[in-house]
């Protein structure tokens, strides 16, 4: 639960967590207080949540980086991300997390737009905003997918040992297309939610032109680093493009006069353009080359990762035991 400045909801949100979920031998609250000025942490703690505290606020995506981090040192089988401001009833867990212990999926998140029975009540723009953003990311991988912003989502074991993200100002997208081009097996569960906050506003999405910006930032930047070959592919058709219509204007110019001048500007740019063109895309075909490496340390770390948490595991079983040994 990453959360800044959450008073007001977070101990009802802790509080609405399941006791017990079947299929689910213990289950454990991490809260990621990311720079509270007021009681937040405070309250957490008391409910009997691990908080991990940051003196300054250093964003949702590394607060929630932070909270994997934990959740792993815990070692976690199963993780639940939720929103501290009560937009989400804590609930609905056990939906999200029956087609993990299913094995139907290993990556399940809450869909607000999927039933249109269940859409909530938000303005135009942020209605549209979330559909630009679930049509565009489910170009990028070829999916379907109605709600790629939610916040509310569950990761198997598999899932979130092959979380590598840089992101600071938000998580959402970066989480999605990874596990996309990780071949993680992703569902869609339908859940009613509260569009509008109870307490305060939004500090990732209160600005809607600033968070665009900076949200395809991150989904263009995990899109080159995935799909490198494509991604500048498209830069370079579109440098063509531009080159192939400076061409037809020159060659137009010949048609109708016999000559190229005053239009020679057109050629030599033209030319320039084609250049351009072929050098991104031999910058796309070496960052190809390089996407090898970087899948081979990307399996690097999620092995070790699995091999840490299983040395935990493993630990904990023998300290259990050694008492019983005694005995």
């Amino acid at each position: 639960m990453p959360a800044l400045n959450e008073e007001a909801t977070i101990g009802d949100v802790i509080r609405g967590i399941p006791e017990k979920i079947e299929g689910v031998r213990e289950i454990e609250v991490v809260v990621v207080d990311d720079g509270s000025t007021d009681r937040t942490g405070e309250i957490a703690r008391e409910l009997g949540a691990h908080v991990v505290r940051h003196e300054t606020p250093r964003g949702v995506g590394t607060a929630f980086r932070v909270g994997i981090n934990r959740s792993m040192e815990l070692g976690a089988d199963l993780i639940v991300t939720i929103d501290s401001d009560g937009q989400f009833d804590p609930a609905d867990i056990p939906k999200l997390l029956q087609p993990i212990l299913t094995g139907q999926a290993d990556f399940v998140t809450a869909s607000r737009f999927i039933d249109p029975a269940l859409i909530p009540e938000m303005p135009a723009a942020k209605i549209w905003g979330n559909r630009f953003m679930a049509g565009w990311m489910s170009s990028l991988i070829k999916s379907r997918f109605y709600d790629v912003s939610c916040g509310f989502r569950a990761y198997s074991r598999e899932a979130f040992l092959r979380l590598v993200l840089t992101g600071e100002f938000t998580y959402t997208h970066e989480t999605f297309l990874t596990l996309a081009f990780s071949h993680i097996r992703m569902l869609e569960v339908p859940i009613r939610v509260q569009g509008v906050r109870s307490y305060g506003k939004s500090r990732v999405a209160s600005n809607l032109l600033s968070y665009g910006h900076r949200t395809a930032s991150i989904i263009l930047k995990t899109y080159r680093d995935y799909q490198p070959l494509q991604f500048f592919s498209y830069i370079a058709a579109f440098l063509m493009v531009i080159a192939l219509a400076l061409f037809g204007f020159l060659l137009s110019v010949k048609l109708r006069t016999g000559g190229f001048f005053p239009h020679r500007w057109a050629g030599v740019s033209g030319i320039a353009f084609t250049g351009f063109a072929f050098a991104v895309f031999l910058v796309g075909i070496v960052a190809e080359m390089l996407d090898r490496l970087r899948s081979a340390q990307e399996e690097a770390v999620f092995r070790i990762r699995r091999l840490e948490i299983e040395t935990r595991e493993l630990k904990r079983h023998v300290d259990n035991a050694l008492p019983h040994a005694d005995k």
